[in-house]
């Protein structure tokens, strides 16, 4: 069973600091061994902004050198970038969701995910299954 990583379990991994570390340094191992893990090419550009910005270089060049290694990335194409615009401005309005995560829901569906290891509860509101 494929499980989608997001920036947000990227980045608590990274992060000492942050509120769910030790949570997914716990999970992170075992996913690792079970596998596949999967992402697109959207999170990585998130995840290496926010980590750059707020860790610095170092924790960048183990994101990209390093966590990212054991994870397939999905190169998103014309058309999913497409569907999932047009899902994202339709719900413009409320706030919270964005381009990123509407481009990561679509992936899941069109590959057949139905976990993320993710600490943004939006993967749970639509209909995924939250590791850890």
């Amino acid at each position: 069973m494929s499980v989608f990583v997001d920036t947000s379990a990227l980045y608590a991994l990274l992060s000492r600091t942050d509120e769910n570390h030790r949570a997914a340094a716990a999970a992170f191992p075992e996913l690792r061994r079970r596998g596949p893990l999967v992402t697109h090419n959207y999170v990585v550009v998130e995840a290496a902004a926010l980590v750059h910005r707020r860790l610095g270089s170092a924790a960048v060049r183990a994101l990209l050198d390093d966590l990212l290694t054991p994870v397939e990335v999905v190169w998103v194409d014309p058309d999913l970038h497409a569907v999932a615009q047009a899902v994202f401005l339709a719900g413009a309005r409320r706030r919270g969701v964005s381009l990123v995560d509407r481009v990561s829901f679509e992936t899941m569906r069109r590959h057949g995910i139905a976990a993320a290891f993710a600490f943004d509860p939006d993967f749970a509101s639509e209909g995924f299954e939250l590791i850890p």
